[in-house]
């Protein structure tokens, strides 16, 4: 019996050290992601960034190594998806305007609220005048802040931003969301131009498709937290296990989703099999697959 206890008080302490490893590790650490998206809409190329949920973390002193890597990819557009800060009492923000500051010197950065930013901005009773000195530095960085508001811009592309009500973010029960919600908040979009939606929550993607977004970019979910052979993401934000949509490509009828497993953690700093994502995007008229895939000379 005692034998017994000792090999398995051994197990348990074994896997206890090499999760607490793997946190760390992946904790301190992002990878590049790629994908490749086609659309008749568009005439030529493009090359996007989407950041999300970096919670104003640091890679690097000022966050160079990840400064360095979005230069490498050399995007035409940056889009943050939400939650570059962490909404909290006497909360800093240098890491994700100083991130700010440096890629507007070279790139149109698009900036959308996550539920961190409406926090800031809702609470002022526990927050103060947090988020109206972070807007206006935020702005002075020449981030584009799309706040339930879109931009048509001439090259055949049109960005709009959501941010939804605190209902949508509920727990454990996922709140319905009403078909006029969106067309209320964002308008109609205009079906000639391709359009991209930064939306925080991915957990309305149907309701976005159906709005009219051709790519959304969304974050949120940390990755489920942990993720498992088989089973991907663990639990989201919402207190739902294992959810539908933890990160990756997922597809609506004519609608594309990206979702970043996000750059930082907030609360609980754990992240186990799941590091985070630097998400790079290559957009391509539809005539280039066609091309790539030899049927076309």
């Amino acid at each position: 019996m005692t034998e017994w206890f000792l090999i398995l008080a051994c197990t348990v302490l074994g896997l206890a050290v090499f999760f607490l490893v793997v946190m760390v590790i992946d904790g301190n650490r992002y990878k590049a992601v790629s994908y490749e998206l086609y659309s008749r809409k568009i005439k030529e190329p493009y090359r996007f960034v989407l950041l999300a949920d970096l919670h104003d973390r640091c890679y690097g002193k000022n966050n160079e190594k990840l400064i360095e890597d979005i230069r490498k990819f050399n995007p035409d557009v940056v889009f943050m998806a939400g939650d570059m800060m962490t909404a909290k009492t006497g909360c800093s923000y240098h890491n994700a305007l100083h991130l700010c500051r440096e890629l507007t010197r070279d790139y149109p950065v698009y900036y959308s609220m996550g539920n961190h930013e409406s926090r800031l901005f809702a609470r002022t009773e526990s927050y103060g005048h947090l988020w109206e000195a972070f807007e206006r530095e935020l702005l002075q960085t020449g981030v584009i802040l799309l706040r339930n508001r879109g931009e048509s811009r001439q090259d055949g592309l049109s960005v709009s931003g959501l941010e939804i009500d605190w209902q949508f973010y509920r727990h454990f029960k996922q709140e319905p969301m009403p078909e006029e919600y969106l067309p209320e908040t964002l308008g109609v979009p205009d079906k000639e131009k391709y359009q991209i939606l930064l939306a925080h929550n991915p957990d309305y993607f149907e309701d976005y498709a159906r709005w009219g977004a051709d790519l959304v970019l969304a974050g949120h979910v940390h990755g489920g937290i942990m993720r498992l052979p088989f089973l991907g993401g663990v639990i989201n934000p919402a207190l739902r296990l294992f959810p539908r949509y933890d990160g990756g490509l997922f597809h609506q009828k004519d609608s594309v989703m990206i979702l970043s497993r996000g750059l930082g953690m907030h609360t609980l700093p754990v992240r186990i099999f799941n590091p985070g994502e630097l998400v790079l995007i290559s957009l391509k008229p539809e005539g280039h697959k066609e091309e790539e895939d030899g049927s076309v000379r």
